[in-house]
C-alpha cells in the first residue's frame, strides 16, 4: 500500500446518560433490509435503555424528516441498513437539520455503498481487492466471465447483506444473477471468486477488534446465513498468530481511513490460498443482531452489547466534517 490515508481518530468519552440529551434510535425505513435494521434498532433500543438514557425507536418509513426535526431529539443513533440509512442520505439529512448522529459522514458513507467507487479508492491507494467488472446488462457479464472463469460474483452495486448477490458456477445461471443484481439497481458488478477464508474486522473509535473467520456450509455467506442460520461457524479472533491478526487490523484500518470512514463500522475480507488478504467491502451501520459480527468482536475484547451501543452513540460528538474527505481519486470515480 503506497500513501494509505491515515485518520487518527479520538474516543469522546461521555460518563452520564443524561449528557446524551434524547436519543433517537432511527430502524426499519424501506430497503430491502428492512427486517435486519428493526431487529437492529430494537436491540439497540433496548442496550441504551438499560443504561438509563432517554432514547426512542424512531421509523422514518412511519414518519417524515419534518417530524423528526420537530421531535426535540439531541441526537441520533442510526441503525438503517442499506439504501437510505448508509449511502449518505439519512446523514446528509440529519447534517442539514443540525441533528448529531452515529457513524460516518455523508461523502465516507455514500462511497462505502458504492462498490464500484469503493473499489477504485482501493485500487489507487494500493489496498488489495479482488478484480471486478461493472455490469449494466447480462452482454457485461458475459464478458467478465470470459475473463474471470467460473465461478464469479454476481452482485448489485449499491446493497448490503448479500441482498440480491449470487456464486455463478456456470454459464447457465449467468443471466438469472444478471437479472436479479440488476433488479436492485441500476449497475452490478462481477468479481473474480476468491476460493479461501472469509474474514471480517470491526473497527470502534479508531481501534480494530478482534477478526473473525466465518465458515458456512452454505455456498456463501449470504443473508440467511448471516441473520438466519445457526450453522454458520464463528472463531474469534479469526487466526492463531499475533502478526497474522496484525495484518488483518492494519488492512482494515486502512481500508476504513482511505474512504473517510469514522465512528464505527466492518471491513470484510477473503483470504486466497496465497493467504494475502484482500478488501471486499467496508459496512459503514453493521448489523446488530443476535447473530451480527460487531457485537461478537467487541465482546472478545471485554466490551459487552450494552457498553458497544454507548461508545457507539459516543460517536455522535464527532466532527464529521474531518473525517468526510476522501483523495481526489474518489471525485473522478
Amino acid at each position: 500500500m503506497s500513501q494509505v490515508q491515515r485518520i487518527t481518530e479520538t474516543r469522546r468519552m461521555v460518563s452520564r446518560a443524561g449528557d446524551f440529551g434524547r436519543v433517537a434510535v432511527l430502524y426499519g425505513g424501506r430497503s430491502a433490509e428492512r427486517e435486519v435494521s428493526l431487529d437492529t434498532g430494537r436491540a439497540v433500543l433496548n442496550a441504551l435503555l438499560a443504561r438509563g438514557i432517554d432514547a426512542v425507536g424512531w421509523d422514518p418509513a412511519d414518519h417524515s424528516l419534518s417530524d423528526l426535526a420537530a421531535a426535540g431529539f439531541d441526537r441520533v443513533w442510526i441503525a438503517l441498513h442499506g439504501p437510505g440509512g448508509e449511502d449518505g442520505a439519512i446523514q446528509g439529512a440529519l447534517q442539514w437539520l443540525g441533528l448529531p448522529y452515529t457513524g460516518s459522514g455523508v461523502m465516507a458513507s455514500a462511497l462505502a455503498m458504492d462498490k464500484v467507487r469503493s473499489k477504485r479508492v482501493f485500487d489507487a491507494a494500493g489496498i488489495p481487492t479482488p478484480d471486478y467488472a461493472i455490469v449494466r446488462n447480462r452482454s457485461h457479464a458475459v464478458l467478465a466471465a470470459e475473463d474471470f472463469g467460473y465461478p464469479l460474483i454476481l452482485k448489485p452495486a449499491c446493497q448490503g447483506s448479500s441482498v440480491g448477490m449470487t456464486k455463478v458456477f456456470d454459464p447457465e445461471e449467468l443471466n438469472a444473477a444478471v437479472d436479479l443484481a440488476l433488479s436492485f439497481d441500476d449497475i452490478a458488478i462481477v468479481e473474480r471468486c476468491i476460493v479461501g477464508d472469509e474474514y471480517t474486522v470491526s473497527v470502534l473509535q479508531g481501534e480494530a477488534l478482534p477478526s473473525i473467520r466465518i465458515e458456512t456450509p452454505r455456498v456463501f455467506y449470504d443473508y440467511r446465513a448471516k441473520y438466519e442460520s445457526d450453522r454458520t461457524h464463528y472463531q474469534c479472533p479469526g487466526t492463531d498468530r499475533e502478526d497474522d491478526e496484525q495484518k488483518y487490523a492494519t488492512l482494515a484500518l486502512a481500508a476504513f481511513a482511505e474512504l473517510g470512514c469514522s465512528g464505527w463500522g466492518r471491513v470484510d475480507f477473503m483470504t486466497g490460498s496465497d493467504g494475502q488478504p484482500l478488501v471486499l467491502e467496508v459496512n459503514t451501520v453493521p448489523g446488530m443482531t443476535s447473530h451480527s459480527l460487531v457485537p461478537m468482536a467487541a465482546k472478545a475484547n471485554g466490551i459487552d452489547f450494552e457498553e458497544l451501543c454507548w461508545r457507539i452513540l459516543e460517536t455522535s460528538f464527532a466532527d464529521k466534517a474531518v473525517h468526510d474527505h476522501v483523495k481526489g481519486v474518489a471525485h473522478g470515480a
